[in-house]
């Protein structure tokens, strides 16, 4: 897929994600507030959130398109990476709000939400897991890890409307069927809301800072990688080869033993040669090929 496409479908799934979170933060909030509902309001600051978060993927994606320049000779790959850890942090802010008024509600007059809080929540449940799905693949067919983190704070607000949905309706049951415990129903579910997205914030930005820390692929994943460059007779051995992960691409840093009374221009051209067969591969944006001379009874005369 070229670079401008990869970009314009990551874009619009972000522009789709800013504009469906803010009609579900406008619908969820006058509703959670006209019907007196503090799992619908917290799932409302939720929505809140995820605009937030669909913005700094937007913008992750614009620097990451950005072709290499004298100081970022490697690209701006990681720029989505970081995306995702903001994402991360604004819904890990987001969880400890709903926490925290979640908790103040259990001390506070308990007052039953309105059944109109009901199907604002299943509304919100089935465009969110709609959102959730569409990302989701698109993140994996593009490799974008702002996108994938981006979908699962989707999906972290279907935990939470769900959580809202039980807790709305127990409450609603229990003033009907003078059940009072079950009218704590609303609040609790605003604290499940809160622990759930907590926990996907702190799993998601885990990941992210991981994949950002230069982390190089395990030699299993870099079987693909090794199979091209063993492709080219000239190579005798493949002494390293590093795949590391610069966003949604890879960056090659490979050492390879060739017949070491080769001219150094003879050399050269090898090393371009499997320089060109790995960057046919979609996955790769730059490498770098080190020669060295092929010393089968001297295997530490490599560099």
């Amino acid at each position: 897929m070229k670079q401008d496409d990869r970009f314009k479908q990551a874009e619009f799934a972000a522009w789709l994600g800013i504009i469906v979170n803010i009609v579900l933060t406008i619908v969820k909030g006058f509703i959670g507030i006209k019907a007196n509902s503090k799992a619908l309001i917290a799932d409302a600051v939720h929505s809140a959130s995820d605009i937030a978060g669909s913005l700094a993927v937007y913008i992750g994606l614009r620097a990451a398109k950005r072709p290499p320049d004298e100081d970022h000779p490697y690209g701006h790959g990681k720029a989505e990476s970081i995306a995702a850890i903001i994402v991360a942090v604004i819904l890990f802010i987001a969880g400890l709000q709903i926490g925290k008024s979640s908790i103040t509600a259990l001390f506070s007059k308990v007052e039953v939400p309105g059944g109109i809080a009901i199907y604002a929540v299943i509304f919100s449940i089935v465009v969110k897991e709609a959102l959730f799905r569409y990302k989701y693949r698109l993140g994996k067919k593009l490799n974008s890890d702002a996108l994938i983190v981006n979908a699962f704070e989707h999906r972290s607000d279907v935990y939470s409307s769900i959580a809202a949905l039980i807790g709305i309706g127990a409450s609603i049951l229990g003033k009907k069927f003078n059940v009072h415990w079950l009218e704590f129903g609303d609040p609790v579910a605003g604290i499940v809301v809160s622990i759930l997205v907590l926990k996907m914030a702190w799993k998601l930005g885990a990941d992210s800072i991981h994949n950002t820390l230069d982390h190089v692929l395990h030699k299993e994943d870099t079987t693909v990688f090794r199979k091209i460059v063993a492709s080219v007779p000239e190579v005798r051995e493949i002494g390293e080869l590093h795949a590391r992960e610069h966003g949604y691409y890879v960056i090659i840093d490979l050492k390879i033993s060739v017949d070491p009374d080769i001219t150094v221009k003879e050399g050269h051209e090898i090393g371009k040669k499997v320089k060109s067969k790995l960057m046919d591969h979609p996955d790769v944006h730059n490498v770098f090929v080190h020669i060295n001379p092929d010393h089968q009874d001297d295997k530490n005369g490599s560099l």
